[in-house]
C-alpha cells in the first residue's frame, strides 16, 4: 500500500466507512486536532526517561496508553453518526484519567495562582498539548449531536485537566520551575 492515494487532492477525504467530506468539514477539524494532539504528547515523551518515573504510575506508559485511546478517539470522530465504532470509548477511559489526576495531583504543591505554561522542555510540551486539546474539545462540541459516544467531550475535557497536572508534574519531578502569572504586569 503507498502512503499517498490523490484521493483528496481535490479538498475532499473520507469518514470511517467511506462518506466523503471537504476537509475544512467540523469533523476532520476535531479529529485532525486529536492527531495533533498526539503528536504534541510524542514529542513530550521523547524528551522523558523512564527512570525519572518509576513506581506504580509509570509516566510514560501513562502517556503511551493516553495516546492510544487519543488514537481511538480520533477515530470516533471520525465515524459518522449512526454508523460502527470500531472501538468504543468507555466512562473507565475517563475514570482512569481522574485516578492518574487525583494521583499526581497530591504531589504537587497546592495552586495559590494562575501558572504559565513553562518549565522544561516535556512539561512545556505537555502544556501545549494541554491546549490542543482544549481546541479538539471545543470542535467537539460544536458537533456533540452528530457523535456515535456521548463520552467524547467529556473524556477531552478531562485529558486537558491531565494534561495540566502532568506538565506540573514532570515540572516537579524534573527540576522545572513554574512561574506563576504576574498580575501587575
Amino acid at each position: 500500500m503507498r502512503i499517498y492515494t490523490r484521493s483528496g487532492d481535490k479538498g475532499k477525504t473520507s469518514l470511517v466507512h467511506g462518506d466523503r467530506v471537504p476537509k475544512s468539514h467540523e469533523r476532520v477539524e476535531a479529529y485532525g486536532t486529536c492527531d495533533e494532539a498526539n503528536s504534541v504528547i510524542g514529542v513530550a515523551v521523547s524528551f522523558l526517561r523512564k527512570e525519572d518515573f518509576s513506581g506504580k504510575e509509570d509516566m510514560l506508559v501513562n502517556l503511551n496508553r493516553i495516546q492510544t485511546i487519543l488514537f481511538h478517539v480520533g477515530a470516533e470522530l471520525a465515524t459518522p453518526k449512526g454508523k460502527e465504532v470500531y472501538w468504543e470509548l468507555k466512562k473507565e477511559h475517563i475514570e482512569e484519567l481522574e485516578h492518574l489526576i487525583d494521583e499526581w495531583d497530591k504531589e504537587l504543591p497546592e495552586l495559590k495562582n494562575f501558572i504559565l505554561p513553562t518549565g522544561v522542555e516535556a512539561a512545556a510540551q505537555l502544556h501545549m498539548a494541554r491546549t490542543v486539546v482544549r481546541r479538539a474539545e471545543r470542535q467537539a462540541s460544536a458537533i456533540e449531536e452528530e457523535l456515535n459516544n456521548p463520552l467524547t467531550v467529556g473524556y477531552l475535557n478531562r485529558l486537558s485537566d491531565l494534561l495540566f497536572v502532568a506538565a506540573r508534574y514532570v515540572n516537579q519531578k524534573l527540576g522545572g520551575a513554574e512561574t506563576s502569572l504576574n498580575p501587575d504586569i
